[in-house]
């Protein structure tokens, strides 16, 4: 029922594309309980907020049919659920989508109220969230091509495509849509060091676009190349955007910002709406997920730091409103002031 480069469900397996093998290798891990798609997200196997949350409902789902089986009655099985909830909640802090998926699922769940076709419902709910992903994306691509002129250079971070998500992309469904719409566009991705998501991941799906006139920069180019008048604009995806319009993203995301900002370059984000997170005012209030020093101290396998350097590794930083030009979401572009404007588009 679902079948993209990013994840397949069939025959109640999740089979995700292994994004710590690509691009040297394009394996699909199956997960066949929820506790494998929990690893899953834990370990990158799959990555992107967007994709976090729909890998997250099928895993939810998963749970269902394991714990349903076993539930001597409703209230029993509410009761399991909770701890399938609690396990794939605490893989990825940061990434809004994850809860926002989880709760969805819940609240169907609850709302159905009965063992007796449960399992057969949150299946059908994790494939409308994948589903809607698709079209959520495709949104976010028309409105934000609108953005890019014809014979731009486009400077991205991390990877935002098809691979962050069901299909399609973000940040990435921006820039893919503008060159399916014919214009002549220029592609510069960042590193993104440690774990390098655009030197991997990004490169490989802008080729796969057919995107020729696309260049892997290292992270610390980018000043340079603005400062040489080579960047048009900075587009960039978000793991959760707050009331205010801050913007947690891939880490080395807020220095983007403030070169971009020193430079008079626009800094555009894309989302879909289901990344903001109105129960937070600022960006001071979200959680930042430290991981593993070895990602630092490592690099394709082999050791690059000497042994028993400390080291600091949290996988995003946030970006404050005040640096962000505008953002791009599914309904709409969203403008200063975000605090007003973002509870508009969002009807809130």
């Amino acid at each position: 029922m679902i079948d993209t480069i990013t994840m397949k469900w069939k025959d109640w397996t999740l089979h995700l594309i292994d994004q710590r093998k690509l691009p040297l290798e394009e394996i699909y891990v199956p997960c066949k309980n929820y506790e494998e798609v929990a690893q899953a997200i834990k370990k990158m196997i799959v990555r992107g907020a967007p994709a976090i949350g729909a890998t997250a409902a099928f895993g939810y789902a998963l749970g269902a049919k394991e714990m349903a089986s076993g539930a001597s009655s409703w209230n029993d099985f509410v009761e399991k659920m909770k701890v399938v909830r609690e396990t794939l909640a605490n893989t990825r802090p940061t990434a809004v989508n994850l809860f926002w998926a989880l709760e969805r699922m819940e609240k169907v769940m609850k709302n159905f109220g009965r063992l007796d076709g449960i399992v057969e419902r949150l299946e059908k709910e994790a494939v409308n969230i994948a589903q809607e992903d698709i079209e959520i994306n495709k949104a976010i691509g028309r409105n934000g091509a609108k953005l890019i002129k014809d014979g731009m250079t486009v400077l991205t971070h991390c990877n935002t495509g098809s691979l962050a998500t069901v299909d399609y992309g973000t940040a990435l469904g921006v820039i893919r849509t503008a060159h399916e719409q014919g214009k002549k566009i220029r592609v510069f991705a960042d590193e993104t060091r440690p774990y390098l998501q655009g030197a991997r991941l990004t490169a490989w799906e802008l080729l796969k676009y057919g995107i020729e006139d696309s260049y892997v920069i290292s992270d610390n180019m980018a000043g340079w190349m603005m400062k040489k008048g080579e960047v048009d604009m900075v587009i960039v995806g978000a793991d959760r955007v707050v009331a205010n319009g801050d913007v947690a993203n891939k880490i080395g995301t807020y220095s983007l910002a403030v070169l971009a900002n020193r430079h008079n370059i626009p800094f555009y984000v894309a989302l879909p709406t289901s990344t903001i997170d109105l129960s937070l005012k600022s960006g001071d209030e979200i959680p930042i997920e430290e991981r593993n020093p070895d990602e630092v101290t490592h690099c394709g396998g082999k050791r690059i730091a000497p042994e028993g350097i400390k080291v600091k590794n949290p996988a995003f930083d946030v970006t404050e409103h005040e640096l962000v030009s505008a953002i791009i979401t599914e309904k709409g572009v969203i403008y200063p002031p975000y605090e007003e404007n973002i509870r508009k588009i969002l009807g809130k």
